[in-house]
């Protein structure tokens, strides 16, 4: 079996196994970047940053195969709003105060609540905390606003993501509705 083969086996595991990957991805970005926070400094400081990063590329990845059947154009959109947040998290250069990581963040997580409100293979409500998560880190584009409502502007967009990762890490997702989705979308 060559590369392209075993690439190309990779992409087809089942959306079902793809959403507990992205849970486990999501929690694992969660919690690195918790200890990178509070625990890390010094030289290792970049390398704390660099593996959440690298979880997060790669979750945005799966779950842009994940959506791209509820809407392709709004999932390529919120990978290319992730993917360029990541760049600025690994640059760590934020002009005029404006943490400009959580504000692409921000805009990927509404895009993601959006696309998982329409959705028929996860709960709609799980869509509305994603969409309120971002809404909340957005309070990053006024620095003096983010830091008056620090820390409870983390706490709540931690507990707007938390919910759709924990389903993801546990449930996944409705693989019959997931594949009917993709089904009627292929045939338009």
């Amino acid at each position: 079996m060559n590369t392209g083969e075993m690439l190309q086996l990779k992409w087809e595991m089942s959306p079902r196994l793809k959403a507990r990957i992205a849970g486990v991805l999501y929690f694992l970005s969660v919690v690195l970047g918790v200890f990178n926070e509070f625990v890390v400094h010094g030289r290792l400081g970049f390398l704390g940053t660099l593996f959440p990063v690298l979880c997060q590329a790669v979750l945005t990845l799966l779950l842009y195969a994940i959506f791209k059947p509820v809407n392709r154009s709004l999932s390529l959109l919120a990978v290319c709003s992730q993917l360029v947040g990541l760049i600025f998290e690994v640059l760590l250069w934020q002009p005029r105060g404006v943490n400009v990581a959580m504000v692409f963040h921000g805009f990927y997580c509404l895009l993601i609540g959006w696309l998982i409100s329409r959705s028929s293979f996860l709960p709609r409500i799980l869509g509305l905390f994603m969409a309120f998560a971002g809404l909340v880190w957005l309070t990053y584009l006024f620095p003096l606003l983010a830091d008056r409502v620090t820390p409870y502007n983390t706490v709540s967009g931690l507990l707007g993501e938390v919910l759709p990762m924990l389903w993801l890490l546990v449930v996944g997702l409705n693989a019959q509705r997931w594949k009917e989705q993709a089904s009627a979308v292929s045939h338009r």
